[in-house]
């Protein structure tokens, strides 16, 4: 990792633990709108081994967990004190497990899970190939990975992230669909499908659905 990349995870990871207490109530109304609608949109199957990357405070986990209780989902985040709130919130599943861990180092053996999933935090990635390159290697041959986040084709996007360039030394940048769809091409999967959405006035999203490459059919599925 190089100082740089050192920096920007230690600027996410002091934002976040300063967050997490007062996460779900801050961001509520984001949080229900975006994470209900990809929970719709990913259709992931129960029988699925799934990985939430940059988990925050679990609320996509049980929002999968209300519907599949026995499913088995782990889930990774840079803050340590968001793993903290996650690991309470569904202290009650034991096929549910959150650890400490930035993507660029998943704490995974190769192809152990069905379905990766990232929601509202591929903007933070300092190196989205590296990120992307270690959740190929997670994923079982057929896998996917599913990414919802800001959209730079919205024109308040591209605002929005030019400022927070600026201001915000966690940040990074957002992604047109068109790259975002590059970086998954050069790493070794396919885009199914994508969509995107918006959420009032501010909030525009992408979502997107690849495979890897390598296989003609999810692993879940046979």
């Amino acid at each position: 990792m190089s100082s740089d990349e050192a920096l920007v995870e230690s600027a996410i990871q002091k934002q976040y633990d300063d967050l997490a207490r007062v996460y779900d109530l801050r961001w509520r109304r984001y949080l229900s709108d975006t994470l209900s609608f990809l929970k719709a949109w990913a259709d992931i199957p129960p029988a699925a081994t799934v990985l939430d990357v940059a988990c925050g405070t679990g609320e996509l986990v049980r929002l999968l967990i209300q519907d599949h209780p026995s499913q088995v989902i782990a889930g990774i985040d840079i803050s340590e004190r968001m793993v903290v709130h996650a690991s309470q919130k569904l202290e009650g599943y034991a096929n549910v497990s959150f650890k400490n861990a930035a993507v660029s180092d998943l704490p995974f053996s190769s192809e152990s899970f069905d379905v990766v999933v990232s929601a509202n935090a591929f903007h933070y990635f300092s190196d989205p190939c590296e990120a992307l390159t270690e959740i190929f290697r997670v994923l079982k041959p057929g896998g996917k990975v599913i990414i919802l986040d800001w959209c730079k084709d919205f024109l308040l996007c591209r605002i929005c992230d030019l400022i927070l360039q600026w201001l915000d030394p966690a940040h990074q940048q957002c992604y047109t669909e068109a790259e975002l769809s590059h970086y998954l091409d050069i790493t070794g999967f396919q885009v199914e499908r994508a969509q995107r959405v918006r959420f009032g006035i501010l909030w525009g999203l992408m979502a997107v659905s690849s495979v890897g490459k390598s296989a003609n059919h999810n692993s879940f599925d046979s």
